[in-house]
């Protein structure tokens, strides 16, 4: 049966540790999706400290979109750390800046459908964006508005949400509020 589990939390809060530490207790061979892209030496070096991280059983996949289509070929029951969705509605959004909603919300029904249809576990990673100041200009102000969708959307389909704060993983479906599951 298919799961997904997300991990959410600020910028540098331990989530792409704590969802590796929660994988690694799944599964030895594990397919890493990496979004992120080395378009800088800033980034490129994030990218290595990622990659020296990995257990060399791990597998991984470079998909900046079109996440779906990475997974295609998985064995049935596969487990798949995707680490992040920050950066896989980042990338939809400047290539497709006139009208990204669209574009988002056709990657993540392909991604979630192709979680059932392969009988994927699915750990995702993404920032939590919305509890920070506004973004002065607007292209910042549309992207915390979208990844706010796009997280709430993969929460929904989740069976576990880890809030990360310090490198803690807090459940928050255990602690949601009863009036608010949905029967």
């Amino acid at each position: 049966m298919s799961t997904v589990v997300l991990f959410t939390g600020g910028a540098r809060s331990g989530k792409s540790r704590c969802a590796e530490r929660y994988v690694a207790r799944l599964s030895e061979q594990v397919m890493y999706v990496a979004t992120a892209t080395a378009g800088d030496d800033e980034m490129r070096e994030r990218i290595s400290r990622h990659r020296a991280r990995r257990p060399p059983t791990w597998s991984t996949r470079e998909a900046p979109v079109n996440v779906a289509a990475a997974l295609a070929d998985l064995t049935p029951g596969s487990v798949v750390l995707l680490d992040c969705l920050s950066l896989l509605v980042s990338n939809l959004l400047l290539a497709n800046e006139s009208d990204p909603e669209p574009a988002i919300d056709r990657e993540l029904d392909d991604l979630l459908a192709m979680v059932a249809q392969r009988d994927l576990t699915l750990i995702a990673v993404t920032n939590e964006v919305g509890m920070g100041i506004v973004p002065a200009y607007p292209l910042g102000r549309q992207y915390r508005d979208l990844l706010g969708l796009a997280n709430q959307r993969v929460a929904a389909a989740a069976a576990e949400v880890y809030l990360v704060v310090g490198g803690i993983p807090v459940e928050l479906r255990a602690l949601e509020a009863a009036w608010n599951r949905t029967p």
